[in-house]
């Protein structure tokens, strides 16, 4: 048996709980210098974060698969246009938006957003950003599998731009790492942040076609001998038996076999292991620096490290690009729609 469940206790945070607050001063600075304040909503929406705890509690009770899904999506909006929302947005008759973008269409979570957001109307209406929901759920949906918390500092204003061609800044699954560097450097964003925040990938499923090419097509000759030589051959022929064509777009597959419902190291030892399920995870296996990391924490030693590792790299990426001050975006009443 692997680890426990989402709801299980958490008894990794009380061994990690005196580490996080050694960064937490840092994490304020950080997010200090994008122009946000960590009692932004103090006069305003006072309850802010406890009402979108309270949601989350009852969203991961009923759906606790949507725990991943609630971190990708904030990763895929960061990732574009900044931390504003513009993923959540709704396409136009005139204009395709990002959630509408092939790097998208696997995103999950819209409704909880939109669930969140409508409590928050409901107690102080007009107020809370769809920008600010998204970083308070992502962050607790961490905690709620049992992973580390930091302080989302607030005052993110929702962005009135969604354009699906802008997603070609999302680092994708099938990418080396000379493009995985580049792409998380153009966000501010560095190799150690690459190797801390890929840890993500131990909540959540991912479909067949965003890796099957390593299965049967890895250089394009598509038969049964073309596999990536970087997988390891008993996870390769594991993978094979439920995704059985290139084609497949349906069937989903644990990232984090086992543990995918628990934030937790394991991830690490899977990579370590040339089980990590893309071609962006077997990557980091290719360069000294983030190779010793992954071997680190393979170990299962130094989770407490990665821990406060991934909170400090999630602070720096939900502070990346963000809009505030009135001159700047809005408050949207409803997340997919502009006002």
């Amino acid at each position: 048996m692997k680890k426990s469940s989402m709801m299980a206790p958490m008894t990794i945070m009380a061994r990690v709980a005196a580490v996080l607050v050694l960064s937490s001063a840092a994490m304020a600075s950080a997010a200090g210098a994008a122009g946000l304040d960590m009692n932004f909503y103090g006069s305003t929406c006072p309850r802010v974060e406890a009402i979108v705890k309270e949601e989350m509690v009852a969203i991961l009770k009923a759906a606790p698969t949507l725990a991943g899904p609630l971190l990708r999506l904030h990763f895929h909006d960061c990732f574009v246009r900044g931390c504003d929302a513009s993923v959540l947005l709704d396409s136009t008759p005139t204009s395709t938006a990002e959630k509408d973008a092939t790097p998208n269409l696997t995103l999950r979570g819209f409704g909880s957003v939109q669930r969140v957001k409508d409590r928050l109307e409901e107690a102080c209406p007009g107020t809370v950003s769809c920008a600010d929901v998204l970083a308070l759920m992502a962050r607790d949906a961490v905690v709620l599998a049992n992973g580390p918390s930091w302080p989302v500092a607030l005052g993110r204003r929702d962005g009135r731009v969604s354009l699906a061609n802008e997603t070609n800044q999302l680092p994708p699954p099938t990418a080396n790492f000379t493009r995985l560097v580049s792409m998380f450097a153009a966000k501010g964003l560095s190799v150690r942040d690459l190797v801390v925040l890929s840890g993500g990938h131990t909540l959540g499923t991912a479909h067949c076609n965003l890796f099957s090419d390593r299965l049967y097509n890895f250089t394009g000759a598509n038969s049964l001998a073309d596999v990536d030589p970087a997988l390891d051959a008993a996870y390769l022929a594991r993978l094979r038996s439920r995704c059985r064509s290139l084609a497949d777009n349906t069937t989903l597959n644990e990232m984090d076999p086992g543990s995918f419902l628990s934030f937790d190291s394991s991830y690490y030892s899977l990579v370590a292991r040339r089980r990590g399920l893309f071609h962006s995870d077997a990557a980091l296996l290719t360069d000294p620096a983030t190779r010793a990391y992954v071997q680190r924490q393979a170990t299962g030693l130094f989770t407490a490290e990665f821990f406060r590792d991934f909170a400090d790299s999630m602070v720096k990426m939900s502070t990346i690009d963000v809009l505030t001050g009135q001159q700047q975006g809005e408050i949207r009443k409803k997340c997919n729609l502009v006002n």
